[in-house]
């Protein structure tokens, strides 16, 4: 899980709003802690806002190749510039390569008391692997981004990828 997280440094905040609807943002420069199970990351300030009024967040973090990931939840703190995890959370982004850390206004820290896998329906009837769908994303991504179409999900088919 810790891998995931830490090579995808991506992840979609779920918390709640003031008025009670659902609010979904993301965050990124996502990192692992070791003690206690947590993530540190810098989500968008409406995020920030709910955290700081009390709500849970639910973090989905999923790599885009496999289509596999985690859904981790539990209460999260908020650190800002001045205090000792503001600083620390800056300083292991900039360690690790962060080019973005003048645009950090806060250092968010969840405490996951729960984490579930989060795997794509394309797996449910065990016809496709991991390897198939890496190579159907792959060339997915290219065809958008300009590169190559491709349309094959598994060798020796013409199926176009579940989007």
């Amino acid at each position: 899980m810790k891998r995931v997280v830490g090579d995808q440094r991506l992840g979609f905040y779920a918390t709640v709003g003031e008025d009670g609807s659902p609010n979904l943002a993301e965050g990124n420069d996502l990192r692992p802690r070791r003690r206690p199970p947590a993530l540190r990351g810098h989500p968008v300030a409406p995020t920030v806002a709910n955290i700081r009024r009390g709500s849970t967040v639910e973090l989905n973090v999923v790599d885009p190749l496999v289509r596999k990931g985690y859904c981790l939840k539990g209460p999260a703190e908020v650190h800002e510039p001045g205090t000792d995890l503001y600083a620390a959370g800056i300083e292991r982004l900039r360690k690790d390569g962060s080019t973005l850390t003048g645009r950090v206004r806060a250092i968010v820290v969840i405490e996951v008391r729960e984490a579930r896998p989060l795997v794509s329906p394309a797996y449910d009837d065990g016809s496709l692997t991991e390897a198939d769908l890496v190579r159907t994303f792959r060339a997915r991504f290219a065809e958008l981004h300009g590169g190559a179409p491709g349309r094959l999900m598994r060798a020796g088919t013409a199926r176009r990828a579940p989007a």
